[in-house]
C-alpha cells in the first residue's frame, strides 16, 4: 500500500486514476484542489480532500505528510510556477517520486504535418510553458517520470503505445482512460520510466491531426 498525493484531483484524468485506483489497489489517496466542494468522495476510509494552490509551497508541504508519490494533473499558464512551488515541497518533505502530466511537443518532437499542426494549435503559451515546467523538473534531483500524452479523447477504450525522449512522436490521439491506465501501472510500479519523459498515443492514429478534428 503506498500513500498516493494527487495534485489536480479534479481534473478528467485525474478522475479516472482515483477511480481505477479504488478499484485495483489498496492505496490510500491524498486528493489536493483548488475547490474541494467540486470532488466527491467514493471511500472516506481511503481518500482525504485537501484544498490548496499549487503554487503555495506552504500547503504542499503540508499535504506531503506521509506521501509515498506525487501525481500532479495540473494546467493553467502558472504551470511552470506550479513545478517549481512543487519541487520545492518535495524537496523539504523528502518525496522522491513524481508523476507529471504535460503535452507532448514540448521538445519539438512531432512529425510531419501533425507537427505543422500542433504547433498552430499549441504556441503562443501552452507549448512554451508547459515545456519550461518540465526543464524545472528535468533539472531536479527528483525520480519523475513526465508524461506526453496525444491529442486527449474520451473513447472508452484503454490501447496505448510509448515513445521516449528523443524519438519521433508517434500517432495522433489518445484516450483519457489510456493515460490513467499508465499513471496507476507507473504508481504500482514506482521504480518505472524513472527520469524518463514518455510519450503516449494510440496506435495506428497517425496522420495530419486527430480524428476528431
Amino acid at each position: 500500500m503506498a500513500n498516493v498525493l494527487i495534485l489536480g484531483a479534479n481534473g478528467q484524468i485525474a478522475r479516472l486514476v482515483e477511480k481505477q485506483l479504488l478499484e485495483e489497489t489498496n492505496h490510500h489517496l491524498t486528493l489536493f484542489l483548488r475547490d474541494k466542494s467540486r470532488l466527491q468522495v467514493a471511500d472516506a476510509d481511503r481518500e482525504t480532500v485537501i484544498q490548496g494552490d499549487a503554487t503555495d509551497v506552504r500547503a504542499l508541504l503540508s499535504a506531503m505528510a506521509d506521501i509515498d508519490i506525487v501525481y500532479a494533473n495540473l494546467a493553467g499558464k502558472n504551470i511552470e510556477d506550479q513545478a517549481k512551488a512543487i519541487m520545492a515541497a518535495m524537496d523539504q518533505a523528502g518525496v522522491s517520486r513524481l508523476i507529471w502530466i504535460s503535452t507532448l511537443g514540448i521538445y519539438d518532437e512531432v512529425p510531419g504535418n501533425f507537427g505543422k499542426w500542433n504547433h498552430q494549435q499549441l504556441d503562443g503559451g501552452y507549448l512554451e510553458t508547459y515545456a519550461a515546467a518540465a526543464r524545472v523538473i528535468e533539472s531536479s534531483g527528483l525520480d519523475y517520470t513526465i508524461i506526453r500524452p496525444a491529442w486527449l479523447s474520451n473513447k472508452d477504450i484503454v490501447d496505448y503505445e510509448t515513445t521516449q525522449k528523443g524519438e519521433a512522436f508517434k500517432g495522433t490521439e489518445v484516450s483519457r482512460k489510456s493515460i490513467a491506465d499508465f499513471v496507476v501501472r507507473l504508481i504500482n510500479d514506482p521504480t518505472a520510466q524513472v527520469r524518463h519523459s514518455v510519450g503516449v498515443n494510440q496506435p495506428n492514429t497517425d496522420g495530419d491531426k486527430p480524428s476528431f478534428y
